[in-house]
């Protein structure tokens, strides 16, 4: 028998997100694509979300399922929300894709109390392996795409990442790397050098 409000089943990296942020807050997911990761904030979570998000086909689906979802693009239209609007932003896998990643960064902590960002990591040992042997742009789950028709136009590693982070004066809350499954691999400020040669992804709750 099915139980009413029984919360659906989302991929495990954007469950991690999810759990990051509190109930009864106000979130804009960036990027928002379908609106899986909004929906379930929305009605597990009861959050105030907002989403943005550039396909047509996106907002039309997270329009269709009664989510707050606008067409925008996160590059340029980020500066037009006021200061912190929201208590999280949430970006997922779609840092790589900004046109200036440093300065998405500042707009989401200038939007939001708290930014969550997650990534694929360029510096895994599979990736790092392909290069060396193959000396090819590797593809896999994590970097689905050929290097001449990849969205990707900024990969990073962890530690790239981590670093960006102490030179803006960006305080890393909390960071977790993950496996191939999604699941949680290690805590990236116990484990830097093993979150980031052995972490697919890398997900952060950051605050300005």
């Amino acid at each position: 028998m099915m139980i009413e409000n029984q919360p659906k089943s989302i991929r495990i990296d954007l469950q991690i997100i999810a759990d990051m942020i509190e109930p009864d807050t106000r979130v804009l997911d960036v990027g928002c694509g379908t609106g899986t990761l909004l929906d379930y904030l929305v009605h597990f979570k009861q959050v105030d979300g907002r989403g943005i998000e550039l396909s047509t086909e996106g907002v039309n689906a997270c329009v269709s399922n009664g989510l707050s979802v606008i067409q925008g693009d996160a590059n340029i239209d980020l500066k037009d929300y006021p200061d912190q609007a929201f208590d999280y932003v949430v970006l997922s896998q779609t840092l790589q894709a900004m046109n200036a990643p440093r300065e998405v960064l500042k707009q989401l902590l200038r939007i939001g109390r708290y930014a969550v960002v997650s990534f694929p990591n360029f510096a895994h040992w599979r990736v790092r392996t392909h290069l060396v042997f193959k000396g090819r742009m590797p593809v896999s789950e994590t970097l689905p795409h050929q290097w001449y028709e990849t969205p990707n136009i900024h990969f990073c590693t962890i530690k790239d990442f981590t670093v960006l982070c102490k030179e803006m004066g960006i305080a890393v809350e909390r960071s977790l790397s993950l496996d191939h499954s999604g699941s949680v691999f290690r805590r990236i400020d116990m484990t830097p050098f093993l979150s980031n040669l052995f972490g697919e992804q890398a997900v952060f709750l950051l605050k300005g």
